[in-house]
């Protein structure tokens, strides 16, 4: 009986190869399309695998900065409002101390300006001693404890770190979280260091008693006010910088992560149109494949049975 021979036996070895790849490549389109990635393992395609793998790390490192970013607005925010409230209590002391300067006062009015600058000055403590939304020290510094600390005899001394540290936000840029509480509550007086708490109870205590000359107490107070005054605008104003350069800084975290998706889609997404004519093309060849393999085949197996 006449059998097929060696090279018959090729052909079908080929033809059945031939017919898999082209079944294996439309199954690979046909993924394509339903997932919209060009690649489903790293191993079809090294180069593009390793470039979406480089801009996911751009992206997950992108995330951080952003989170970073998102909570340093957050934390320089409640400082300026807190930097805020304490320039407006500030004035307001200012005003009582010119009012026991310049307006004649007996005793009363002396102890209930004393009493006010008494109530200033817990209100001062409790901003100075501020906490972010995470429960953070605003003008700590670097510590997680409370910026000021005080003692049975009312004496307040800052207990934080002298700098606030500074916090990634993009490639090459860190921005200070804040600013340290000597920097915005302690100034320089007469060679020596004070504080916006020193002069007030310096001032309530010379109005309850303290003082032989409580005007001249108060006159002498106006001008630590004014020294307090000004480095706590200072600071608003170190504050405010901050926060703008923060706002600034995701504005272009918003651009670089459009780019980077951009990127990645460019790299790693299906061109669905493109595929979907491969798709049609490989289908094609694959019905005429068949259609030519069954011919042949018919033609010899006739020839092995005739």
């Amino acid at each position: 009986m006449p059998s097929i021979s060696n090279s018959t036996g090729s052909f079908y070895n080929r033809s059945l190869s031939q017919l898999a790849d082209l079944r294996g490549q439309i199954e690979r389109t046909r993924t394509q399309i339903a997932t919209g990635s060009r690649i489903e393992r790293g191993s079809d395609n090294p180069a593009v695998a390793a470039q979406l793998r480089n801009v996911a790390r751009r992206e997950a490192l992108a995330s951080v900065e952003g989170d970073n970013a998102a909570q340093l607005g957050q934390d320089l925010g409640a400082a300026s409002d807190a930097l805020e409230s304490v320039t407006s209590l500030l004035q307001r002391a200012r005003e009582l101390a010119l009012q026991a300067a310049n307006t004649p006062t007996g005793a009363d009015g002396r102890r209930a300006i004393a009493f006010e600058l008494g109530q200033l000055t817990e209100e001062l403590f409790s901003r100075a001693n501020a906490a972010s939304v995470t429960g953070e020290p605003l003008f700590a510094g670097l510590a997680s404890t409370t910026a000021f600390t005080r003692d049975a005899a009312g004496n307040v001394t800052y207990v934080g770190t002298p700098t606030s540290g500074a916090v990634p936000v993009a490639p090459g840029t860190a921005i200070e979280r804040g600013l340290p509480g000597s920097e915005v509550f302690e100034f320089v007086s007469g060679g020596g260091t004070s504080s916006a708490f020193a002069v007030l109870g310096g001032l309530a205590a010379a109005l309850n008693g303290g003082s032989p000359d409580p005007a001249g107490a108060a006159q002498a107070a106006i001008e630590g006010l004014d020294s307090a005054l000004d480095t706590v605008t200072r600071a608003q104003t170190i504050i405010g910088t901050r926060l703008a350069w923060v706002e600034q800084v995701q504005d272009q975290q918003a651009d670089r992560g459009l780019a980077l998706a951009e990127r990645r889609s460019r790299i790693g997404d299906t061109d669905i149109s493109e595929a979907i004519a491969r798709l049609q093309q490989s289908l094609t060849a694959l019905e005429a494949s068949q259609a030519a393999f069954a011919r042949v085949s018919e033609l010899n197996l006739f020839r092995a049975l005739g």
